[in-house]
């Protein structure tokens, strides 16, 4: 049954889709977090090349429909191994190259 609830295609997919969002976007997120351990409270001003760079690749991400799609795929899997075992999956989060 591939039918989805209301907090399903509001809060669980698009918390997948943030989460994969952010491990392909990681250089951006690094390039930030850079920025603003550098700046320190003037990060809101030194920084706003890297934010932009940042928003820019995340809002890319959530308003493309296939990755919306991949990620509900995604998401249907874990609910139906979820359902045949009782047992929760952990995302395994993506080691970067740091």
């Amino acid at each position: 049954n591939s039918k989805l609830r209301h907090v399903e295609k509001d809060v669980l997919i698009p918390q997948i889709m943030r989460e994969r969002a952010k491990e392909l976007c990681s250089d951006k997120v690094q390039a930030f977090t850079k920025c603003c351990q550098e700046t320190g409270l003037l990060m809101v001003v030194k920084c706003r090349q890297e934010n932009t760079a940042l928003k820019d690749c995340l809002v890319g991400y959530y308003s493309d429909p296939l990755f919306y799609e991949e990620c509900k795929t995604e998401y249907l899997k874990q609910r139906e191994e979820y359902r045949a075992t009782g047992i929760k999956k952990k995302r395994q989060k993506v080691a970067s190259n740091v």
